[in-house]
């Protein structure tokens, strides 16, 4: 496994993943500081400031009950970006520990997993998600958490494949003959070797999980109002899409940067972890990739 300094070095060394990483902090200063630099101004209604276009004093325009549009898409980012990294997280637990338990102890714990994973795929993801939010009410903590369970299943097929590759190697059955337990050969020997991949899918999975609570949110399902949402300013502002084109302008564009963003980082966290990626391939034209 590569050393942390030469992941560093080949990482910092992409561009575009610098970039990416960049802009990303540049959202979660923003968010963090949201209180500061617009303190109560989400929610400050001003009829006579309704659907005021942009200015100096509202960057972003008014909406409809004239609070400032700049001030809600920053406290919004703290409900996408924080939606994302818990649901997320909530993934990456269960599928880490199902994958492990599915590719290690194989049989029928294997194969009553995966069929439930092969299940969670045969519906699209958004309708998915649609089905169990119309039945549970709709929240910020109901929302969290079937984001959560409903994207464990890629995570475990993931680690399952890495579990089962590794298991037979020569370092884990030398851990087995000297008489190590199963707990200490998953956690010593195994789930090491599982933690670039599932960092990786972790981070490029968060856009996907952002643009899955914005989606809800623009439906209905997601974060309920007051309180401010990506998906929820954008969806409010539809009707107002020629007369005030702000009002799902400048939520779309945030919304959009922030998940490229994520993108261009975990691309260039997977060409740093995998020392082979980079080497030999070549297009058409002869040029290195």
């Amino acid at each position: 496994m590569s050393s942390r300094g030469t992941i560093f070095r080949r990482f910092t060394r992409n561009r575009s993943a610098i970039c990416g990483l960049i802009l990303l902090l540049v959202v979660g200063i923003l968010a963090g500081l949201a209180d500061i630099l617009s303190p109560g101004r989400s929610a400050e209604i001003d009829l006579e400031g309704s659907l005021s276009p942009p200015s100096l004093r509202h960057p972003f325009g008014t909406d409809p009950f004239g609070r400032d549009i700049c001030a809600r898409v920053l406290h919004g980012a703290r409900i996408s970006l924080g939606v994302g990294f818990l649901a997320r997280t909530i993934s990456l637990v269960l599928g880490l520990v199902l994958g492990i338990a599915a590719g290690y102890f194989g049989g029928k714990t294997d194969a009553v997993l995966m069929r439930l994973a092969d299940i969670t795929f045969a519906f699209p993801t958004l309708l998915l998600l649609i089905a169990v939010m119309a039945v549970v009410s709709p929240g910020l903590t109901s929302l969290i958490a079937t984001l959560g369970i409903v994207g464990w299943a890629a995570v475990a097929r993931l680690v399952r494949s890495q579990v089962l590759s590794v298991k037979e190697r020569d370092f884990v059955r030398a851990a087995r003959s000297a008489g190590a337990g199963d707990m200490t050969i998953i956690v010593r020997h195994i789930l090491p070797q599982c933690i670039s991949p599932v960092m990786v899918v972790y981070t490029l999975g968060l856009g996907m999980t952002i643009m899955a609570e914005a989606s809800l949110s623009f439906l209905g399902l997601g974060v309920q109002p007051p309180t401010p949402s990506w998906g929820r300013m954008i969806s409010s502002g539809v009707a107002f899409m020629r007369t005030a084109p702000w009002l799902t302008v400048f939520p779309g564009l945030v919304l959009t940067v922030t998940v490229c963003s994520l993108n261009l980082v975990g691309d260039g966290l997977r060409d740093a972890l995998d020392p082979h990626l980079n080497v030999g391939r070549v297009d058409t034209k002869g040029i290195r990739l």
